[in-house]
């Protein structure tokens, strides 16, 4: 019992260590976050169309669960946007956003992805559920931060506009409602705006976004924003979220399975891959499968305290660290400053102007966009450019799931086409050595006379094995008159199918009857098993197998001299030294 406490609850590992010195780096990053936690929070409850006081929800619970079994020491758990905005598309096709039955499905949203999250990391599939590749991420975290943006359009400007994902939608209906801006609305908004934008490359040392919120709590307050006709956030409940269980029906269930899988998986996808930069950064190991339980058990408890959906947020993390953060101990400081806010401070937000939270929300999400990362992905591997902007265009057009699953599935084909068709080199022999590389691209290697060596760089499979078959054997009529002999090199082969083994058999036939042998060397040991077992080794022959290609040759090379009656083994001897 006391070994699977220590296995399952990570402060064990850091808790018997801790320090003054710790608590005060904590003390300092729980605080900064604390501040920031509060606009973003309440902004990012909007995005998922539940009231502001959800948001601080999501900051009480999730955020005492995850210190007793997170694995990484920078985190700052919370609502990110990106995932609110999944939220929003995934609750708003069964229910009017804020309303009761739209809370209430959101919170059994969130349920459902801690539940599905606690499942996987039970199972140990942290490091098999990637299926989210670089290049869908990027898509993907280019689409949404214009999506967010454009939801927050109808409180910016002050109009009342459908509630939708498509931006086409909303820039349309804007304009038929442009005689009806509510431009006192529209000016607190854009100049709230500006001032974050200019801000930003001042770098405070005070977040600006919790400067602003404070600002123009005030200013309206003092002018009276609600008799000018702009929105305000309103009543707040005061107190701690009370504990009940979300309303469990099986129908909304099953409605609401492929959005709670899409976040659960990106939310997971969110908290590795900040893990893993952290962790790197400051040199200590993370647990992807015990990450999954961390973020699962936080929100599957956290629903059962009105807590909206929480995972890694990047503004947040980065935040922690330039506080000098030392463990997850920061994300329970945060916890009790929005503990005080909800319990001492909720009536100030009365006055909070609606185009403020607005703004707050749109210059986040513009944040998140990285061109450079387009850049990068479009300059290294060009294909992997295009699937970003693939996922990109399918998200903003067609939708949210639609993009990221299209993305998915557009990812997996070029891969499945990549490893189809894999790159097949023909070998020859560097001189003074034993060593057999790629002519293309070592010109000091040597082709040897009458052989022809060739190196599959991918696993030989059904995926390419009609390929490999066909290409070797093209090859070879192409040298039929000069080549005798075929040498696969196996060495790069790490599995091998029985479709692979019937194609093998069949150029085996087709080579013979252009009286051309086929061999193959360096096949590691569970590929010689399936070998073995399959009957390829008894079919082709013993003699016809080796360790390395330099064996392989050596043998060829006797059976020529033998037949010829010429000295070329003696000739390669002299040329490999």
């Amino acid at each position: 019992m006391e070994q699977w406490l220590r296995k399952t609850f990570k402060i064990t590992e850091w808790l018997p260590d801790y320090s003054s010195r710790k608590f005060g780096g904590d003390l300092t990053a729980g605080l900064t976050t604390g501040v920031m936690f509060i606009p973003q929070g309440m902004a990012y409850a909007v995005i998922a169309g539940v009231p502001p006081i959800y948001g601080l929800y999501a900051g009480v619970i999730p955020l005492l669960i995850y210190p007793l079994l997170g694995t990484s020491k920078n985190l700052s758990i919370g609502p990110v946007a990106i995932d609110m905005l999944i939220v929003a598309a995934g609750v708003s096709l069964l229910a009017e956003p804020n309303t009761d039955r739209y809370i209430t499905l959101t919170i059994l949203l969130t349920m459902m992805a801690g539940g599905l999250q606690l499942l996987m990391g039970s199972m140990r599939l942290g490091s098999v559920l990637n299926i989210f590749s670089r290049p869908v991420i990027a898509g993907f975290t280019l689409a949404a931060p214009l999506i967010i943006a454009f939801s927050q359009v109808n409180n910016l400007f002050g109009v009342e506009l459908a509630q939708t994902q498509y931006i086409f939608v909303i820039f349309e209906e804007l304009l038929w409602e442009f005689d009806y801006i509510h431009w006192q609305t529209f000016t607190w908004g854009i100049i709230a705006i500006v001032v974050m934008a200019i801000v930003r490359y001042v770098k405070p040392i005070f977040p600006i976004s919790v400067v602003i919120l404070g600002v123009s709590i005030i200013l309206s307050w003092v002018l009276g924003a609600g008799q000018l006709g702009i929105s305000l956030v309103g009543e707040i409940p005061t107190g701690l979220p009370e504990f009940s269980v979300p309303a469990i029906n099986f129908n909304n269930m099953r409605e609401l399975l492929p959005t709670a899988l899409t976040l659960a998986l990106v939310q997971f996808m969110s908290v590795a891959s900040l893990g893993q930069t952290f962790a790197k950064r400051h040199n200590y190991i993370i647990d992807a499968n015990h990450e999954l339980v961390a973020i699962g058990a936080s929100n599957f408890l956290g629903s059962l305290f009105k807590s909206i959906p929480v995972s890694g947020s990047f503004s947040r993390s980065a935040a922690s660290e330039q506080a000098n953060v030392q463990t997850p101990l920061a994300n329970i400081i945060t916890s009790v400053v929005i503990i005080a806010t909800l319990l001492f401070l909720t009536p100030i937000f009365y006055f909070l102007p609606m185009p403020i939270l607005a703004a707050i929300i749109i210059v986040s999400a513009l944040n998140l966009i990285d061109i450079g990362e387009f850049k990068f992905l479009y300059k290294t591997k060009r294909s992997e450019g295009l699937i970003a902007v693939f996922t990109a265009a399918c998200t903003l057009l067609i939708g949210i799931q639609e993009g990221i699953l299209l993305g998915v599935v557009a990812s997996m084909i070029h891969m499945l086409y990549k490893y189809s068709r894999p790159n097949v080199a023909e070998l020859g022999i560097i001189p003074g050595t034993r060593l057999f590389k790629n002519l293309d691209r070592n010109p000091e290697a040597k082709s040897i006379n009458g052989l022809m060596i060739l190196r599959v760089d991918a696993s030989f499979s059904f995926v390419n094995a009609d390929f490999f078959r066909d290409y070797i054997i093209e090859k070879s009529r192409e040298r039929n008159k000069s080549t005798r002999y075929v040498i696969i090199d196996g060495s790069t082969i790490n599995t091998l199918d029985t479709t692979a083994i019937e194609q093998i058999k069949t150029m085996v036939g087709t080579l013979k009857n252009w009286d051309i042998e086929l061999y193959i060397a360096g096949l590691k040991g569970p590929i010689r098993d399936v070998v073995s077992k399959s009957g390829l080794r008894e079919f082709m022959g013993e003699n016809h197998f080796y360790r390395d290609p330099h064996e392989a040759v050596s043998h060829i090379l006797e059976l020529i001299d033998e037949e010829d009656q010429s000295s070329r083994l003696s000739d390669y001897k002299d040329v490999t030294g």
